[in-house]
């Protein structure tokens, strides 16, 4: 997609709460001509969030094309994250709007993740214990899942007296699975590439 400055501002995803194809409202423009060159500037709220998102475009450019866009968007999932779980990231992220849906989403990353590593059975809470036995995480992340809604048989979940979701504990249940794919896969891989890179060559 064509990022363009206008009088909405059309991104994949709200660098804020990433609901996917944001509706983003320009409230106020300005342009200037500092050391960082003749730009204008556009600032627009994401009427999803609220979230405000600044972005400039070369002043006296026809096609209004963005240059710089604060904070950044969100980007693709590396590669190096396997196929299913990367999948159910995405679908969490773009679904944040939908929190339920969302916190579900990031659930079912967290245990396609674990089943990629070996950690097959018991409950996800189980697995995560089994995965920092095995020194794949540390026990600070075990302790961060605990406080996050990630299993379907959580008391916050069937207690029907419980409140729905909130955006919030979406966000939060994608940052601990997010997170999780760094240490597990993103991070390793990044490793082994810096290990590769920096062989001798004969």
């Amino acid at each position: 997609m064509q990022k363009q400055l206008s009088t909405s501002l059309q991104l994949e995803h709200c660098p804020y709460c990433a609901i996917a194809r944001p509706q983003l409202a320009r409230i106020t423009e300005r342009e200037n001509n500092r050391r960082g060159g003749h730009r204008r500037w556009g600032v627009y709220e994401c009427l999803g969030c609220g979230g405000l998102i600044v972005a400039a475009a070369r002043a006296g450019d026809p096609a209004h094309g963005i240059i710089e866009c604060y904070p950044d968007v969100p980007h693709d999932l590396p590669d190096t994250i396997p196929t299913r779980p990367r999948e159910y990231l995405r679908q969490a992220r773009d679904l944040l709007a939908q929190p339920a849906g969302s916190v579900m989403l990031s659930a079912s990353a967290v245990d396609a993740m674990l089943e990629e590593k070996g950690l097959k059975d018991g409950r996800v809470y189980e697995r995560i214990h089994d995965a920092v036995a095995q020194h794949l995480i540390s026990e600070d992340m075990a302790q961060w899942a605990h406080q996050v809604t990630l299993d379907p048989n959580d008391p916050r979940y069937v207690d029907g007296r419980a409140s729905m979701p909130s955006l919030e504990d979406a966000q939060r249940c994608l940052g601990f699975a997010l997170t999780l794919a760094d240490v597990l896969f993103v991070l390793p891989g990044r490793v082994t590439r810096g290990i590769a890179e920096s062989e001798p060559r004969p």
